[in-house]
């Protein structure tokens, strides 16, 4: 009897897992073929990453052809993200590693949604993660792959760099000096990843954007962050409200603050030191409100300590009574004007001039605001009793050649200070007064005899900054004759003057980029020596000076329109 023959038996064949999300609608709109869908999604397992990914980077189908069915398919907006600049700071508050594994890019924030772009919103394990992370409800929006990485890799490249500051391309060094030693580097490894991202990108943010200030603004719902820009506060992001008290905390830090008194105001310092030798100091001060601590950030740009006279923006002639005020042996000059009109860059700006070899210069500052080589520089401090005068009487103590005061709060500052300019010493002072005609007066009304201030005061310079219209997109501006001598401008000048207005652009913020200095100089002459022993009114130095040919802030004001580096709007605010 025959044996059977035995044939092997072949095992089943596999059939391949069925397809499901895009590569499914892809198929059935015969975009693709099946074994197409079945490499790259099997390619995407093997792997990690998006099937979508897999498509465009094999040359299936372009990323456009993907994002349009997806966003049809699943009822969502399509957006091309060439239109759109991204937000830093909201990047910067997620993880950088969970943002370039999911291919998700944050782009706004409103209240508890977050509204993120992705190019394959079938991926639901990868959103939850996000949404878990960020503790929002997350709206999508598609967009195409192949842009989607290559903005996601520009905003994240450029988020590196501030993510470890201590790699030498950010340094953080705590200025202070009670608390640390100088060049130790402030560093607390229970900060957060994201929050340290996110307040180096603001900085850095505010640093490119020329910057004077940064406000960090905890309200009942919201926190802002803003940041004053050629005089003018715009805003920058709104992180999520919970995140305020960590970012004071890495703030305080950052100065050597106590993080744990929230219930009175703090001052600190500390410097961001950048790549190629550049540094720019921060002086940090909190204040308790009502839904938080304020954070207020002064930049300081050590590199400013570095300015001549002809940065400042003096016309030929004023620049001359300044210089010649400066080269005398003694005497007093002050400079005056609210705060923020750079009287401190002013300052900065003549003691780099008179800062040599054959000089001693001390001075008195609160706070010391730029770090000056070859300056004595003492920080004003009254808890201990180093008050203003207690600094000048030691300063002239210490065989001083010049001496800066930052301001004349008091009336003994003041008569030490003019006592000092009358026995050799060259003194440089500020006061908080309107003009130049002003500071006089003011001088007389804190008690100071009248003949102790006309023998001392050498020069008063009133100053304001306006803003600088942008030069590429400013555009002529049309007006009338009678407009013009409305204005202030003289007949002899509105026959040829051109006048120009702000427009705005990607160069500018609303037409403006940069400021320039309006300047009313008041040297002191015989006439008004005189007027200031008989304790002349404001009113009749200010016709004093206008008789001997100097202009007035107004004048100024308009000289600068005239010369089309401001606008008539600018130069009528300020004037």
């Amino acid at each position: 009897m025959d044996r059977p023959s035995s044939t092997p038996t072949r095992p089943p064949a596999v059939s391949a897992p069925p397809l499901a999300g895009l590569a499914r609608k892809l198929v059935a709109e015969r975009l693709l073929t099946p074994q197409q869908a079945q490499e790259a999604c099997h390619e995407a397992e093997r792997q990690g990453g998006s099937v979508v990914r897999r498509l465009v980077a094999q040359g299936h189908l372009p990323g456009l052809v993907i994002a349009r069915l997806a966003a049809r398919e699943f009822g969502l907006p399509l957006l091309d993200l060439d239109s759109l600049t991204p937000d830093r700071q909201l990047v910067a508050t997620l993880d950088a590693k969970l943002l370039r594994k999911h291919a998700v890019l944050p782009l706004r924030q409103r209240g508890k949604r977050l509204f993120v772009a992705v190019a394959d919103p079938t991926r639901h394990e990868s959103l939850n993660e996000i949404r878990f992370q960020s503790g929002a409800a997350l709206e999508l929006v598609v967009v195409e792959d192949d842009k989607l990485q290559r903005v996601l890799n520009g905003v994240l490249e450029r988020d590196a760099q501030a993510q470890d500051y201590g790699s030498g391309e950010l340094l953080f060094e705590s200025l202070a000096v009670q608390e640390e030693a100088p060049g130790e580097e402030t560093t607390d490894g229970s900060d957060e990843a994201p929050i340290v991202r996110l307040v180096n990108q603001v900085l850095l943010d505010a640093i490119t954007l020329g910057a004077s200030d940064i406000h960090w603004e905890p309200f009942e719902r919201s926190y802002r962050v803003r940041c004053r820009v050629d005089g003018v506060l715009r805003e920058l992001l709104r992180p999520p409200r919970q995140l305020a008290a960590r970012i004071g905390a890495r703030l305080k830090i950052m100065a050597s603050m106590d993080i744990a008194e929230r219930r009175v105001p703090q001052d600190g310092r500390f410097k961001l030191k950048l790549a190629h030798a550049k540094a720019v100091d921060f002086r940090i001060n909190t204040l308790p409100t009502l839904w938080g601590e304020k954070v207020v950030l002064r930049l300081l740009d050590g590199n400013a300590a570095g300015w001549n006279i002809d940065a400042l923006g003096y016309e030929p002639e004023q620049k001359q009574l300044l210089l010649a005020a400066l080269q005398r042996p003694q005497g007093l000059i002050l400079v005056t004007g609210p705060t923020g009109s750079g009287k401190t860059m002013s300052l900065y700006a003549a003691l780099g001039m008179l800062n040599d070899q054959t000089r001693n210069l001390c001075s008195a500052e609160d706070p010391v605001e730029i770090n000056l080589e070859g300056v004595n520089q003492v920080a004003v401090n009254p808890r201990v009793g180093l008050s203003f005068a207690a600094a000048l009487r030691a300063f002239l103590r210490q065989d001083p050649d010049v001496v800066m005061v930052g301001e004349m709060r008091d009336t003994e500052t003041a008569e030490i200070a003019i006592k000092a300019a009358q026995t050799g010493h060259l003194v440089l002072s500020t006061l908080h007064t309107n003009s130049a005609a002003q500071t006089l007066t003011r001088l007389l009304n804190m008690g100071i005899a009248p003949y102790n201030v006309a023998a001392a005061l050498t020069l008063v310079v009133a100053q304001r900054l306006a803003r600088r219209l942008c030069p590429h997109c400013r555009k002529p501006q049309r007006l009338s004759p009678h407009a013009l001598l409305q204005a202030g401008f003289t007949e002899a000048s509105v026959h040829d003057l051109q006048l120009f207005e702000p427009v705005g652009c990607r160069h500018c913020h609303q037409g403006y980029k940069g400021r320039v200095g309006i300047y009313e100089m008041l040297p002191l002459s015989p006439a008004i020596a005189t007027a200031i022993t008989e304790q002349g009114a404001a009113a009749d130095i200010a016709r004093l000076a206008r008789e001997a040919g100097y202009r007035n802030l107004r004048t100024a004001a308009l000289d600068k329109a005239a010369q089309g580096l401001t606008s008539l709007t600018e130069a009528q605010r300020l004037g």
